[in-house]
């Protein structure tokens, strides 16, 4: 069969980074079948193409309250047209793979809707639309791997192999993304972004972040007490000079780094020369480079780059394992890869939040062997992560503020589990004029122009942060109907914003019902004065 018509295209919209690593992972498999394979994220497609298509995979996450992630959100716009002819893509035949979380209310809502849409436009549907459960005991690959096997068998009897071509063996290793060159070590790396930051302190901001800006710190302050267990900080990013405008109930994206330790770990596990100069080549022309400044160094890419704090998926068990030459380690590494094995993969990754780099610990003759050219096939990119917005702009015209808890927890292992961006972020200091990158994205909350619309906000612990912007924004015009429902553990630890809120209560510009789970008489308190106010029924 000619080779033009054994052509695959996946599309992927992924707002963490999963349902990008799930359709690069297809794409592995369909090069072992012989198609001649594209991996693009949606909004790098020219969507008016898709006529012209003949086979195209779907894998699409569901963020929020069944949104499309950002770089889908164009395509989805495009493809819900009630203009476009029922007829279009009469041509294409596709398959959808959703990955979502059945905890909410729109599970793989995104998914379900472009399946039936792409139907009504005439396309021809391979197999029923895959719906991934983050909530499954084996997470999504509970249903990527058995639809995945369906989808291969359906385009295999679509698209039989050539005589005399096999199916190339899954033992064979593929090549790696990029090829990572040295380059001359006297090469003078000068990479400072907006004249403020050396290559080690500084993350590059991808082009396609229109609004992306290197946000000044200007305090990162403790909100909650100090003998208390959870650290929350009001953290206060300056503005001044961009051109960032933002609403109540919008995101604030901050892109961060890896800690220094982990990034010391990591570099002295592999042998890696932190202060070598490489650039990265491509090895698949279909395959983009990464956002990456060139030249830069090894450590910059560590620092900045390369998420080595995630819990590993089922993929990096798979390329892992093809650099295996310890007999104990393989075994081991090929057990995590098979269906057998998913529940021990389980229990030693996904249960105890396992990192990516104590797995390579954990295989220290597998990962002795890793070339670095596949460090960018094993782990994925550091993804950026995302805090409501918690202050108005119309009264702190060059600040974004947040409400941050700082993740801190335990599991079975003996290290605590960290968040990467949290800890990075109340590490910082401001003395030191330290840049933050950033970018605003537009929420998934909506609050009302009209000044005389009353407000019922409900928002416990730091989830009150959009709700305190929207009220700064609102009583700095004396507009009152404000009420806002707040919960917490104990008054005196962590009521982080009552010496805000207490004088706007004094001019009754805001309805304030708080309660605190660790102060029993408080907590009775509370639900007695609701049912004085009789507030169900009022609702």
């Amino acid at each position: 069969m000619e080779d033009q018509i054994r052509r695959l295209l996946i599309l992927y919209g992924s707002q963490t980074g999963t349902a990008q690593d799930v359709a690069e992972r297809l794409s592995r498999e369909a090069k072992r079948m012989h198609f001649t394979v594209r991996v693009v994220a949606l909004d790098s497609y020219q969507v008016v193409n898709l006529i012209n298509e003949s086979v195209v995979v779907f894998v699409c996450a569901t963020t929020g309250q069944g949104d499309p992630p950002d770089n889908m959100k164009t395509f989805w716009q495009f493809i819900l047209r009630k203009n476009l002819p029922t007829n279009s893509l009469c041509y294409v035949h596709f398959a959808v793979l959703g990955l979502g979380d059945s905890s909410y209310q729109k599970f793989n809502f995104i998914a379900k809707k472009l399946n039936r849409r792409l139907q009504q436009l005439g396309a021809q549907p391979l197999l029923t639309v895959g719906l991934a459960d983050d909530q499954h005991d084996l997470g999504a690959d509970a249903v990527v791997f058995p639809w995945t096997e369906n989808l291969w068998k359906k385009l295999l009897q679509m698209y039989p192999l050539p005589p005399g071509v096999e199916i190339i063996n899954d033992n064979v290793r593929p090549p790696s993304k990029y090829r990572i060159k040295v380059v001359d070590k006297n090469h003078s790396l000068t990479f400072k972004p907006n004249g403020t930051s050396s290559t080690h302190n500084s993350v590059h901001i991808t082009p396609d972040q229109g609004n992306s800006f290197y946000a000044r710190l200007i305090s990162n302050e403790r909100v909650t007490a100090s003998d208390h267990f959870q650290d929350v900080r009001l953290v206060r990013l300056d503005i001044s000079g961009s051109n960032i405008r933002y609403s109540p109930g919008d995101v604030v994206m901050i892109q961060p780094q890896n800690m220094d330790d982990t990034v010391q770990d990591f570099i002295s596990h592999l042998g890696i020369n932190p202060d070598e100069a490489v650039t990265l080549e491509q090895n698949d022309p279909e395959i983009p480079l990464p956002d990456l400044p060139q030249p830069c160094t090894m450590h910059y890419i560590v620092e900045n780059y390369l998420d080595i704090n995630c819990t590993p998926r089922r993929s990096f068990f798979e390329m892992l394992a093809y650099f295996a030459d310890n007999e104990l380690e393989k075994e081991k590494l090929q057990e995590f890869c098979s269906t057998e094995g998913q529940e021990e993969l389980y229990s030693y990754c996904n249960r105890v939040k396992r990192t990516i780099l104590e797995v390579l610990q954990d295989f220290p003759n597998t990962s002795a062997n890793l070339p670095l050219n596949y460090l960018f096939d094993l782990i994925p990119r550091l993804q950026p992560r995302a805090f409501s917005i918690a202050s108005s702009q119309q009264v702190f015209s060059n600040e974004i503020q947040i409400l941050m808890a700082v993740v801190h927890y335990k599991t079975k292992l003996y290290k605590p589990r960290k968040g990467v961006c949290s800890t990075w972020l109340s590490s910082q200091d401001p003395v030191t004029n330290v840049r933050i990158p950033i970018w605003v994205r537009k929420g998934t909350i909506h609050f009302p122009t009209d000044p005389k619309t009353p407000v019922i906000m409900v928002g416990p612990g730091t989830g009150c942060a959009p709700f305190r912007s929207f009220i700064q924004e609102r009583t700095a015009s004396s507009i009152g109907g404000n009420m806002l429902f707040f919960g917490c553990r104990n008054k005196s630890k962590d009521f982080f914003c009552e010496v805000e809120w207490s004088p706007l209560i004094d001019k009754q510009l805001l309805a304030l019902y708080t309660a605190f789970s660790r102060d029993q008489v408080s907590c009775i308190a509370h639900w007695e004065k609701l049912n004085q106010m009789n507030f169900f029924s009022m609702m």
